[in-house]
């Protein structure tokens, strides 16, 4: 690192007040012992000399003034209006951009730009004050490391003083390690759960690092120099800075609607904003859209200057969303909702109950923490699903609707709520309609007909800009909603959105505050990276599952008995005694029977599975949530139950009927296989069905679509030739009813109806065959529900 020293006064040099200037090792120290500076890149304007390759720092960048012993240090502004606009790449103290002015103290550090690997570092030191804090920089020295290893981790050993503790609930105990290559160089070794990343890319087992590379481990970002790795900044402060967000679609009559009209805004770390608006307004679509599920069709949202949609994977834990569709399972109890979610989201070394605990203390639901999540208020589920997200310890909240169908009372709680966490440095963006606890809010910004922003700024501020000082935040919307005809109304927001882009709160909130993206963005890997190992995850969602389906017995005891009741009503209704004689032209029409049972049982079983839990899916999925483990799990239980199921109808069967026997597999085996096989393939079917449909009510109704094609294309009511064969294909039930007849050995049995047919000849290349379908049709399905799962991704 060089260091140049500019000496302004050399009377006592050694006590005046100075600035250190870091561009990544180069070092420039200014003394200052005037009363006003200028600090820039343009040699004409600037009082402090300063490299002109130094590009990071604008032209005009700062001015610095005394303020009693100290200075205070404040971006520089242009004179002229039309054209006040802050500084390109700005001043940022804690990831929050210091507009007003900041008055420098004893060892003060901040930022110019964002990006780690390109920003200039100001320190601030006055040997004469008694306060000395010591700056935010760790730093990690790695010359002379040739044996052993450097670690870096949560909770490390207390005696290993070659460590970096990064503390954070995501990243693991031992989360990395650093250790010599042999040549001079290092290399990064991952120990963790939730992955490290070099350049935005979770790295493998082990990766060489080179200069200037970041690391990044949680919310922890860190620069490999070649000698050291120096921690330059965390995500534990997050501003966010939207620029220029449009969305337009088509409406029913084919009409193009706006929706979000050139939207801006600079939110700032620990800031509570409201999203407020009349019906239509746009207040959901521009949350999501901040979020980046939503394909805009221009403008760009940056977290630290951070380009979000090229950046998920690293800040994919440091953002919490709780969307107005409660994201949390109904037949489970706070603690088990928050057990699971804390199981999945953090390290395998995480203490769940301890930190199960936290939660439930932090959103005051300790009392009810054994209660299922159906039998408290709507308001105490907000709160289970904000404390769901916490266990990530999130810096940028996302609720939408979090006070929707609240009473006064709980509205007001909720609030209060949300305050606290804003208070605790996280940045939270809420939509809401209720305005009666508005003003805890740090900003709002409110929109009309149109997606047109029509104000932001501090709540205080907004009567007095919509002219009804006097009134309350509801009159805001009757200002916006003037007119008798929707042209009217747009044309009366377009007049108050107008008044905005000319007002002094658009100059303070937006213009002077809002940071461009960082110069040169990194895109990362936005791969799924379940965090536990697939096998794990798969484990502990099927454990969840299992507890919900447990949880609804009088469903989980229909399942099973379903099949043997109607098995039972079937020997009945032929009215011959028990157990029935099964022979002639009743054998096909028997197994007919038992192969339709076990296709609408395993239809039946899943087709709400999937559409019923989307908002819970979609939610973990943009976390850690593994395709395969989710399908896995589902079909793992389901697989369960049908075992079961499969045992007492083949039982019942057994039983009820008495069928001549098979000399090709023994029948009760035959028939408990073919069976199972049926139940699976219907299983899979209904969770193809069910991850494609938009709500359960859709997938119910698509039940008997579904099931009229496998009666009539079983094979058993007509004979199929032409296009029907080759349609019978697709068919679960001529496969399933293939395989009865093989086993049964229906060729063989005198005046059975369509006996004689090569379908059912009795040998194994056939029963194999038909056993094979069944596998096939139960893999295609399965694949299919996959590939609709994926299409549903974001990122």
């Amino acid at each position: 690192m060089t260091t140049n020293i500019h000496n302004y006064e050399l009377t006592e040099l050694d006590t005046n007040p100075y600035i250190s200037l870091n561009n990544q090792g180069h070092e420039e120290k200014f003394y200052l012992t005037k009363e006003s500076y200028r600090l820039g890149r343009d040699p004409n304007w600037s009082t402090i000399p300063i490299p002109k390759s130094w590009t990071v720092m604008s032209r005009r960048q700062a001015i610095i003034t005394k303020e009693g012993s100290e200075y205070r240090i404040q971006e520089y502004r242009s004179p002229d209006r039309a054209t006040d606009k802050s500084t390109g790449n700005g001043i940022f103290l804690d990831q929050a951009r210091i507009t007003g002015g900041y008055l420098l103290r004893n060892g003060s550090q901040l930022h110019i730009g964002l990006d780690p690997r390109y920003q200039i570092i100001l320190t601030y030191r006055n040997p004469k004050s008694t306060n000395a804090p010591l700056p935010n920089k760790r730093r990690l020295d790695l010359t002379g490391l040739t044996e052993g290893r450097i670690e870096l981790g949560r909770s490390l050993n207390a005696r290993n003083y070659a460590s970096m503790q990064l503390a954070s609930p995501t990243v693991s105990r031992l989360h990395s390690t650093v250790y010599s290559d042999g040549k001079g160089g290092h290399v990064l070794q991952d120990h963790s759960s939730n992955g490290t990343f070099v350049n935005g890319h979770r790295i493998g087992k082990n990766q060489l690092l080179h200069r200037d590379d970041t690391v990044q481990i949680g919310p922890y970002n860190l620069i490999y120099t070649g000698t050291a790795l120096e921690l330059s900044s965390t995500t534990r402060n997050i501003r966010l800075d939207a620029h220029n967000l449009s969305l337009k679609v088509l409406d029913k009559a084919k009409d193009q609607k706006t929706l979000l009209d050139d939207i801006s805004l600079a939110i700032e770390p620990g800031q509570l904003v409201a999203l407020v608006g009349g019906s239509g307004s746009g207040k959901s679509t521009l949350m999501q859209s901040l979020l980046q599920i939503n394909n805009l069709d221009s403008g760009e949202v940056f977290l630290n200057g951070d380009d979000l949609r090229q950046n998920w994977a690293i800040y994919r834990s440091q953002v919490g969303y709780v969307p107005q569709e409660n994201i949390i399972h109904p037949n489970l109890t706070v603690e088990e909702v928050l057990k699971y979610a804390c199981k999945l989201r953090l390290p395998p070394d995480t203490n769940v109950k301890g930190e199960v605990g936290k939660i439930l203390e932090q959103v005051k639901l300790t009392s009810v923490s054994h209660t299922l999540i159906s039998n408290i208020s709507p308001g105490q589920r907000k709160c289970v699903s904000i404390g769901v997200e916490l266990f990530c310890d999130p810096k940028l909240f996302f609720l939408d609707e979090p006070t929707s169908g609240l009473d006064p009372g709980l509205e007001k709680e909720m609030m209060q709520l949300l305050r606290e966490l804003a208070n605790q440095n996280r940045t939270i963006i809420l939509v809401t309609d209720a305005t009666a606890n508005i003003a805890v809010c740090d900003r709002i910004a409110v929109l009309g007909l149109g997606g047109q922003l029509c104000y932001f700024g501090p709540p205080q501020e907004a009567l007095e800009f919509f002219g009804v000082p006097e009134g309350d935040f509801a009159d805001i919307y009757i200002e916006l909603n003037q007119g008798k005809t929707e042209k009217a109304i747009l044309a009366n927001v377009g007049n108050w959105h107008h008044k905005f882009r000319q007002s002094p709160q658009y100059n303070s909130y937006i213009r002077h505050t809002l940071s461009p993206g960082k110069q040169q963005q990194q895109s990362t890997d936005t791969s799924i990276n379940t965090g536990i190992s697939a096998f794990k995850q798969l484990l502990l969602l099927s454990q969840r599952y299992w507890q919900l389906i447990k949880r609804d017995r009088v469903s989980l005891i229909l399942a099973l008995l379903s099949g043997p009741l109607t098995i039972l009503i079937t020997a009945f209704s032929l009215g011959m005694g028990l157990p029935v004689s099964v022979g002639g032209n009743h054998i096909l029409e028997s197994l007919f029977i038992f192969s339709g049972i076990s296709i609408w049982i395993g239809l039946s079983n899943s087709i709400q599975e999937i559409s019923r839990e989307s908002a819970i899916y979609f939610r973990e999925r943009l976390l850690n949530l593994g395709l395969i483990p989710y399908i896995g799990s589902k079909l793992l239980i389901r697989s369960g139950i049908a075992l079961v199921q499969t045992i007492l109808i083949t039982i019942s069967i057994l039983v009820l009927f008495r069928f001549s026997g098979s000399t090709l597999i023994s029948w009760p085996i035959g028939l408990a296989i073919t069976t199972f096989l049926t139940l699976i393939a219907s299983t899979s079917l209904s969770l193809m069905v069910s991850a494609s449909v938009k709500d359960t009510n859709q997938g119910i109704s698509i039940l008997p679509l579904i099931m009229i094609p496998q009666i009539i294309l079983s094979g058993v009511l007509f004979q199929l030739d032409g296009l029907s064969k080759i349609v019978s294909w697709f068919m679960i039930s001529r496969w399933s009813v293939g395989a009865y007849g093989i086993i049964a050995q229906v060729n063989e049995i005198p005046g059975a109806t369509m006996a004689n047919n090569e379908v059912y000849q009795a040998d194994w290349n056939h029963l194999l065959f038909n056993w094979g379908i069944l596998l096939v049709h139960i893999l295609v399905y399965l694949v299919i529900t996959m590939i609709v799962q994926k299409r549903k991704d974001i990122f």
